[in-house]
């Protein structure tokens, strides 16, 4: 599996775009310029089979809509966000003055706890990383040795946990129990930022040591 991280919008949230050998890709949170996202998967001649949702904050979703018109694909959110897309309270568009509000399509796929994803041959391990937001989760693909983090676990640095339904401590907790207990050779591609190893951050993340 290859991937590609595009930092896209007015925060540079990271998109990330994975391919596989069939030239099928999978979009992690499409969160604006969706000009961007079809010129590289037009460049590259992919041909899009889902988007999965690290969680549902505006910065994530924005051009969400727009890839699923446009490649007719399913997008994938954690439960306890499956109303989040509709909602511009919830997915945080209405309090920001440079973001337009985001009412979205609902979810097409929910997944409601950890496990296995498996879409044609990506795998991942479900990662339930609440904290950041309530149905924040991280996509684990051990043989590729990463984890796609969201906004829980940066590089040196973890998500803020003052928007709606976070939570520090619970945050604090999915970080030390969920991802630092992977290998530490995993590398950490957050929701914004570079990316970064777990052994890294057990080591030098100021919030952790």
């Amino acid at each position: 599996m290859k991937w590609t991280r595009m930092p896209l919008g007015p925060v540079q949230a990271n998109a990330y775009i994975l391919e596989n050998e069939r030239q099928e890709a999978i979009i992690i949170d499409p969160g604006d310029e969706f000009s961007q996202i079809q010129a590289f998967i037009n460049q590259k001649q992919l041909k899009p089979i889902a988007v999965l949702l690290t969680h549902a904050h505006f910065d994530h979703i924005g051009a969400l809509d727009d890839v699923r018109k446009a490649w007719d694909i399913p997008a994938y959110i954690h439960k306890n966000e499956a109303d989040w897309l509709t909602d511009p309270d919830k997915n945080g568009s209405r309090h920001f003055p440079m973001i337009k509000e985001l009412v979205l399509e609902p979810a097409d796929k929910r997944i409601d706890g950890p496990g296995v994803l498996t879409i044609s041959n990506f795998s991942f391990e479900v990662i339930e990383t609440p904290g950041h937001s309530p149905g924040s989760i991280s996509f684990y693909c051990k043989d590729s040795q990463v984890v796609f983090s969201g906004d829980a676990l940066f590089y040196g640095s973890i998500g803020r946990t003052d928007l709606y339904g976070g939570d520090l401590d619970l945050l604090l907790e999915s970080i030390h129990t969920k991802l630092l207990v992977l290998p530490d050779d995993t590398t950490v591609l957050p929701g914004h930022g570079l990316e970064t190893t777990i052994g890294t951050e057990k080591r030098t993340n100021p919030f952790l040591v």
